[in-house]
């Protein structure tokens, strides 16, 4: 019988911090679609940075609107000019990252007027862009992993029902993900109800763009970010939480970059350490991605 090697108590403190520090690894999720400029979806996703990419945005829905995707200058879905984005779409997946197609934004023409539109909705996205089959699929052939809800026009009525509604498609086959992008004060004016359903599986909560809210990173200054990424993260009940950041400081105008160096150094330590439920980080948006190289400097310590 070999001998029992004994460990000194320092080392294996270093080694159980080492595991844990390991174990606490997470990942990068990113928005794409508002620039045509930003490369395509496949090149976002060959790039290997992310492991979810959400299609932004289906930005006109509800109230008996006709459903309208907005990709910005990439493709013109009105004409089923979006269709090839589908062999985009497996291509990302074959690569075992999860598309997701986001609801809202901060713009556009959306809302819910009731338990029945939620319900229609809910039915519009399953036939025409998860498991469900449709004639006129905006996206082509290829079957969404799940719905993101960045919902920002402080309307919060029915959501819950709509994550509801989806959550119950599961039960029909693949799976579908749900995710949220809450503003970082809490709770959310939009996704409040939402969130309290306890259906999402991420929630990427958007710490920037909220100057007033005492609640995102300034001037090298990361207490108030810490103090409401500990609100979320014991408040709402979630698969994972995702630290939101812009990849760059045109991204958010209204403030809230962190510099690659100090978010590495100094704000992601902090974070990990204060929620066990800590999934990685979300970028605003891939252009600014490209242009800034944000995920690449990051993506060995989130």
């Amino acid at each position: 019988m070999a001998a029992k090697l004994k460990l000194s108590p320092l080392i294996a403190f270093i080694l159980l911090a080492g595991m844990a520090g390991m174990s606490r690894a997470g990942n990068i999720a990113v928005y794409w679609g508002q620039n045509g400029k930003e490369g395509t979806l496949a090149d976002a996703c060959n790039s290997g940075l992310y492991a979810y990419v959400m299609i932004a945005f289906l930005s006109t829905f509800g109230n008996g609107q006709t459903p309208v995707l907005n990709l910005a200058g990439h493709c013109n879905p009105r004409s089923g000019g979006c269709t090839g984005i589908s062999s985009y779409i497996q291509t990302c997946q074959s690569r075992n990252i999860k598309v997701l197609l986001s609801l809202g934004g901060g713009s556009g023409s959306y809302g819910l007027s009731s338990k029945d539109d939620a319900r229609s909705v809910a039915d519009y996205l399953w036939k025409n862009f998860l498991g469900g089959s449709s004639s006129s699929r905006p996206l082509g052939s290829a079957v969404l992993d799940g719905i993101d809800f960045d919902i920002e026009n402080g309307k919060s009525a029915h959501y819950d029902e709509l994550a509801t509604f989806l959550s119950q498609h599961s039960s029909q086959g693949k799976k579908v993900i749900l995710t949220a992008a809450p503003q970082c004060p809490y709770p959310d004016a939009s996704l409040g109800p939402a969130l309290k359903t306890g259906l999402f599986d991420n929630v990427w909560v958007q710490f920037y763009n909220n100057p007033r809210a005492s609640c995102q990173y300034a001037s090298g200054d990361d207490r108030n970010l810490l103090r409401a990424w500990r609100t979320w993260t014991s408040s709402v009940k979630a698969g994972s939480f995702y630290l939101g950041l812009p990849a760059s400081p045109d991204a958010a105008r209204s403030g809230g970059y962190i510099p690659p160096g100090d978010l590495t150094s100094k704000v992601l330590p902090g974070v990990k350490a204060a929620a066990s439920n800590y999934g990685g980080i979300m970028v605003w948006n891939r252009y600014y991605d490209v242009q800034n190289n944000y995920s690449g400097q990051v993506k060995g310590s989130v």
